[in-house]
């Protein structure tokens, strides 16, 4: 989601909140008047809070706080990525180490992981035992990672979401 921010003359509030490049709050001021501080420092004054009233505007370098901004987004978009694990409930012993160890290294590298057990033709009977192999999964990975979304049915997937614990991330 894109937003262009207002700087300098664009912003067309009266009255602003200030705060300046160390972070303190110089008050409640005419816009001319902090348009005018910020040149003085050979700053921009950009307006970080436009749904507050006042609106709240930053004494800052414009190109660097633009850049951090940029910066910060696509770390979150990063933090946010979501990996998915299939199994069945045929699954065999190997088969399931195999994909455990897929779901943990998503799971260290800081990624969501979807586990879903689909179920083919009439295996949709033994729900319970796609129910006892989620529950597995979440058991083994306790240590790594906390269900986010308990196992819900969505016709025949049954699906659970895991987010790696906060001290895990790297």
């Amino acid at each position: 989601m894109k937003r262009s921010l207002r700087i300098n003359e664009r912003i067309r509030e009266p009255k602003v909140l200030v705060i300046d490049d160390k972070g303190d709050n110089l008050g409640i001021m005419a816009t001319s008047d902090a348009v005018a501080l910020a040149k003085e420092r050979g700053l921009d004054l950009v307006e970080v809070a436009s749904q507050s009233e006042p609106r709240v505007c930053k004494i800052v370098d414009y190109g660097k706080y633009h850049y951090q901004q940029a910066k910060r987004d696509r770390k979150q978009k990063h933090r946010s990525r979501l990996k998915e694990m299939k199994f069945t409930i045929k699954i065999g012993e190997h088969d399931f180490q195999t994909k455990m160890k897929r779901v943990r290294k998503f799971l260290t590298q800081g990624d969501m992981v979807r586990v879903s057990i689909f179920f083919r033709g009439r295996e949709i009977v033994h729900a319970s035992r796609g129910h006892d192999l989620l529950k597995r999964v979440a058991d083994e990975l306790s240590d790594i990672a906390r269900v986010d979304e308990q196992p819900k049915a969505r016709g025949k997937i049954l699906q659970m979401l895991l987010v790696p614990n906060q001290n895990q991330k790297t």
